[in-house]
């Protein structure tokens, strides 16, 4: 049990960035960004060539910066170029794998284990006994939170935030929305590349599939934690929301993989439909609502 709590919470607070990615680009700019996927390998690929190089703590800067040009790629083809978000999320998605590819050698995948990570580095300061990898991802993770909430309360973090709820608004502030929308979608997906870095280097290795579904997981951890954080919706509350549902999300996936109670091969199925289920949630509730007034009409008018 000790080690499915350890396992849930190290690997929930390196994916709560994948998660709180989503929420800038998702919940506050209001668009849907597929770029996560290649961009979470793009990160797990440049952090972990640079470590198999001697360098695991440049390398997660260098993943910083990669996804940070990811998502200015997807935001140049959306707001320079007209095309769909949805679209553009693709397009730089498909372009990622040959940059992928490109990244670890030409390789599909990449080994360190002859090489030292952060991790490794971290466990030799004694710091934090057999919990040092919770310590250190749990570090970055609540330090990148805060950054985000100080950074959504500046002028900039506010004009982004205005652009997800009313960009012809933010136009008639003189505030440029293009700009805005670039800014939000690589920081972002530099905070995707800085998951997938922690992750390569947590396992070990990086591999050209290992962002499969990444999207997916993400969203639904995001939605996990919004329905487990109850009250009164604030910025703190929906950030601190990403961390609480990655830890759910990986407790349960840990404990279906040690109880088999579904099937290993059935889970993405299962994070599927409830991301379906919660995302259309609003739109059930309101036909439901539609139907039984209709309904209470209908046996007055008799």
């Amino acid at each position: 049990m000790l080690h499915i709590i350890q396992t849930a919470l190290e690997l929930g607070c390196i994916y709560s960035l994948v998660a709180l990615a989503l929420f800038l680009s998702y919940r506050i700019l209001n668009i849907a960004d597929l770029t996560t996927d290649g961009c979470f390998v793009l990160g797990m690929a440049v952090c972990v060539s640079s470590a198999a190089n001697g360098h695991p703590f440049a390398g997660l800067f260098l993943a910083l910066a990669a996804g940070a040009c990811a998502g200015f790629v997807t935001a140049f083809l959306q707001t320079r170029l007209g095309v769909p978000s949805i679209l553009a999320g693709i397009v730089t998605n498909t372009g990622l794998y040959t940059i992928n590819l490109m990244a670890m050698g030409w390789s599909s995948n990449v080994s360190l284990l002859k090489s030292d990570t952060v991790y490794s580095l971290f466990r030799q300061t004694g710091i934090g006994g057999s919990w040092y990898t919770i310590i250190f991802s749990g570090a970055i993770a609540f330090l990148c939170m805060a950054v985000l909430r100080w950074f959504l309360t500046t002028r900039l973090g506010l004009s982004i935030r205005a652009t997800g709820d009313n960009p012809d608004m933010v136009r008639a502030s003189s505030i440029n929305p293009r700009f805005t929308i670039t800014v939000g979608l690589c920081i972002a997906n530099s905070l995707t590349a800085l998951s997938g870095g922690l992750a390569g280097q947590l396992q070990r290795s990086a591999d050209i599939n290992a962002g499969t579904g990444i999207v997916t997981i993400g969203l639904a951890c995001l939605i996990i934690g919004e329905g487990v954080i109850k009250g009164r919706k604030s910025l703190t509350r929906n950030i601190l929301a990403c961390l609480v549902g990655n830890i759910v999300y990986r407790f349960i996936y840990a404990i279906v993989l040690q109880t088999r109670i579904i099937p290993i091969e059935g889970l993405k199925l299962m994070t599927a439909i409830i991301v379906a289920l919660a995302i259309a949630a609003p739109a059930i509730k309101d036909n439901m609502a539609i139907s039984a007034r209709a309904r209470k009409e209908g046996r007055r008018s008799c």
